[in-house]
């Protein structure tokens, strides 16, 4: 089986942007490839350097969240970078090689910065964040990562920098593809993609009163003051998520919305429900995980010793090639 290598910022509860954007893909993936799934707590450092004590728990109700899911520690390693002392000195190597105008130039790097309005405080940790990226894929040969297209620029670079070891030191790193997942957007309470930056999520652990709430809140057409004035949901976001958990409706709702045979509090209420009902199976495992919370502590230590067995032999390839194997 090809190999899968992919991981996700420690942010603590997940929300259905998260799921739809990564974690259902992930889901998806196991039965076909050899997946090796990882929690990026030190990528949380490169720009909450001072909140590192908020790292603990956000580690634990996420991988609490992948694991209710249905994200399957027996079928693929899933563990926590930090844990994993192969993966920081790949990344000590690597930018020995890496040149100055690659990071400077990385839309990756770009695109943190402005999103997170950064300006000036950009430390060496999120300069360097494409590096340590890179290191998370080639640690275990990932072949294959899953990325949206809009994520395709941010893949280049390791392809760039495992091209730059082979011709250097001699063939060894795969140049890892991309496997493009559909990543829908998926809108929060605010019409803006879904954040928690923004704080404008609907997490996957909300009660069913907390999620109508949010939910009624959403502003749907401008245009549609009363029930029988005609709609535009192709401008409404609570009408998008429709598509992603009532597709066999969608049509008919838009027909009856167009034709003012239908409300909006009816679509948000209706809507609400449904999301919460898909969710019945991750709320009663999520329950029985939360019974001992040493569990998914003891999940991730064993995804730890699964992953260090191929890490582990990565660094002894890498420092053979190189020559530093020196006793």
């Amino acid at each position: 089986m090809k190999r899968i290598a992919s991981g996700m910022r420690p942010t603590g509860k997940l929300h259905l942007g998260n799921y739809f954007g990564a974690l259902k893909n992930w889901i998806d993936l196991q039965d076909k490839y050899e997946c090796f799934y990882f929690i990026a707590d030190y990528h949380a450092l490169t720009t909450k350097f001072e909140a590192s004590k908020e790292i603990r728990n956000n580690i634990y109700e996420m991988a609490l969240d992948w694991f209710s899911m249905g994200l399957d520690y027996n079928k693929s390693p899933i563990y926590l970078q930090s844990s994993i002392i192969e993966i920081p000195i790949l990344h000590l190597i690597f930018s020995m090689i890496v040149p100055m105008p690659w990071l400077e130039r990385n839309p990756t790097v770009k695109e943190m910065i402005r999103d997170l309005d950064l300006k000036e405080n950009v430390g060496y940790g999120l300069l360097g964040y494409p590096v340590l990226q890179s290191s998370d894929i080639l640690i275990v040969k990932g072949e294959y990562v899953p990325v949206g297209k809009d994520q395709l620029p941010h893949l280049e670079f390791a392809r760039e920098l495992a091209r730059r070891f082979n011709y250097i030191y001699g063939e060894y790193f795969p140049e890892p593809e991309p496997i493009f997942t559909e990543t829908p957007m998926v809108y929060g309470t605010d019409g803006k993609k879904m954040s928690k930056s923004l704080n404008n999520q609907i997490n996957l652990s909300d009660s069913k009163e907390i999620m109508i709430e949010k939910i009624s809140q959403m502003i749907t057409d401008p245009s549609k003051i009363r029930k029988n004035d005609p709609g535009h949901p192709d401008i409404c976001s609570v009408f998008t998520y429709y598509g992603y958990f009532d597709k066999e409706n969608e049509e008919n709702v838009k027909k009856e919305c167009e034709n003012g045979e239908r409300g909006c509090v009816q679509c948000k209420k209706e809507i609400a429900l449904k999301i919460y009902n898909m969710f019945e199976d991750y709320r009663e495992k999520k329950i029985e995980l939360e019974k001992d919370k040493d569990t998914i502590w003891d999940i991730l230590k064993e995804g730890n010793k699964k992953a260090e067995k191929f890490t582990k032999e990565t660094i002894d390839g890498v420092k053979k090639l190189m020559g530093l194997d020196y006793i």
